[in-house]
């Protein structure tokens, strides 16, 4: 394992009041970001109360080279130009467009680009199957549209990538913590470990040991995250995963949740989200 020390004045700015914060950098196209997403989340359910997450967008150098210009304003023409705009950086730039709706439906998004990726159903680089997605975790999709072309969009993404120097990193996924104490430096992990490695780094952070929440009821999961698989169920809850599913189909039933079978999961998707 490789753990690389960073001097905590690279932190970019401030999160929020909690004792630990952590830069989580993801590329929307890159596969282990979607197998790090159950770690992030137990993290967040276990030991939410000492975390605050930031996502920084990002995308493989070699994307960033390839030539690409997005249309700058809103005009009938530049909308049709659009429909036909294909290229490797445009989802990452596509979600946070979706961040100026909030965070959650960002993530929403995020989740859904993964799921079309991985179930190679449809191309995730072009704009106009971006919208879709837009559509179906229900973004304002005209909205999302002008955020896309916005100075605005650009620049946060911008703000993202200089992050992503700052912190040197390189490789997706990866994780920088830091706590309160400016003296300490940051902790940076390329890559996906056990769940118990980023336990331990929260520790050593903390300086003491952290008090683990009790996990919320099943529906309270729902809302909170959208979409969960049947191994994180078992995991949360300490059961067989045929225990899990025995619980998941009987919201299946209800027509609470929605069944995806994904080449390596099945993703539990909470209806109409």
């Amino acid at each position: 394992m490789t753990i690389i020390q960073i001097p905590a004045e690279t932190i970019a700015s401030p999160i929020i009041n909690k004792p630990i914060e952590m830069y989580v950098f993801l590329d929307p196209l890159c596969s282990a970001c979607w197998d790090l997403q159950p770690i992030i989340r137990k993290l967040q359910v276990e030991y939410g109360q000492y975390l605050a997450i930031r996502t920084v967008l990002s995308t493989q150098l070699n994307n960033l080279n390839a030539a690409f210009q997005m249309p700058n304003d809103n005009s009938s023409n530049t909308n049709c130009e659009l429909q036909h705009i294909e290229h490797s950086v445009l989802p990452s730039i596509a979600v946070k467009a979706a961040e100026f709706q909030g965070k959650k439906a960002a993530l929403r998004f995020f989740n859904k680009i993964q799921e079309h990726l991985f179930l190679q159903t449809k191309n995730v680089t072009s704009f106009s199957v971006l919208q879709e997605l837009a559509s179906e975790v229900k973004l304002d999709v005209d909205e999302f549209t002008q955020d896309i072309q916005s100075k605005e969009c650009v620049r946060s993404f911008q703000s993202d990538l200089s992050i992503t120097c700052e912190m040197e990193v390189d490789s997706f996924p990866s994780i920088v913590f830091f706590n309160e104490n400016i003296e300490d430096e940051g902790i940076k992990l390329s890559g996906i470990y056990s769940y118990n490695i980023y336990v331990q780094i929260l520790q050593e952070m903390l300086y003491d040991v952290p008090k683990k929440q009790e996990t919320p009821a099943l529906d309270k999961l729902f809302d909170r995250f959208h979409s969960l698989t049947t191994n994180e169920i078992a995991d949360y809850y300490n059961i067989t995963q045929q225990q899990a599913e025995r619980e998941l189909k009987k919201l299946l039933l209800l027509q609470k949740v929605d069944r995806v079978v994904l080449p390596n999961s099945v993703v539990w998707r909470l209806k109409n989200k």
